[in-house]
């Protein structure tokens, strides 16, 4: 504020009379001239304020359970893989789904027992599923299949 007011003052001070080229340092004595200049300041009782909307979005609590599977007999404890040859499609070998990479939390279908919890936010998300398939007799030589349905509950 001092700023603005000393370049207004300044302003006025030179605005009253032209003033000379500078010159070297002297002393005058052949009068003196004033000018008087008016120096304000108003303070306002009044501020202006706006504001931006504040949105947190939508969340939706949610669990992802994953199910046993297509082939007759699985069940989310005891996954089973079918053989898919001719001949060959009651040919089983298990395996097993799960949440973490240590492999030591099956990941099910049953809310508040064995799926996983998540907050839902209109964007798409990544969840990664862990399985093993343990040493079992080998069967025969094919190609092994389920169908696995996952489901969001919110």
């Amino acid at each position: 504020m001092r700023r603005k007011l000393l370049i207004t003052a300044l302003a006025a001070v030179l605005s009253v009379a032209p003033v000379a080229p500078a010159l070297a340092a002297a002393t005058y004595s052949n009068g003196t001239a004033t000018a008087n200049f008016n120096v304000t300041l108003t303070l306002s009782a009044n501020c202006l304020i706006s504001a931006s909307p504040l949105s947190f979005g939508s969340s939706t609590a949610l669990n992802v359970g994953l199910d046993g599977g297509t082939v007759t007999g699985s069940t989310v404890t005891n996954r089973l893989l079918a053989g898919t040859s001719t001949g060959n499609t009651n040919t089983t070998l298990s395996f097993q789904l799960y949440q973490n990479a240590a492999m030591t939390t099956i990941w099910g279908n049953t809310q508040a027992t064995n799926t996983v919890g998540g907050t839902g936010t209109g964007s798409a998300q990544s969840l990664t599923v862990y399985g093993q398939v343990p040493t079992q007799t080998a069967p025969k030589p094919d190609t092994y299949q389920t169908t696995v349905t996952a489901t969001v509950f919110f």
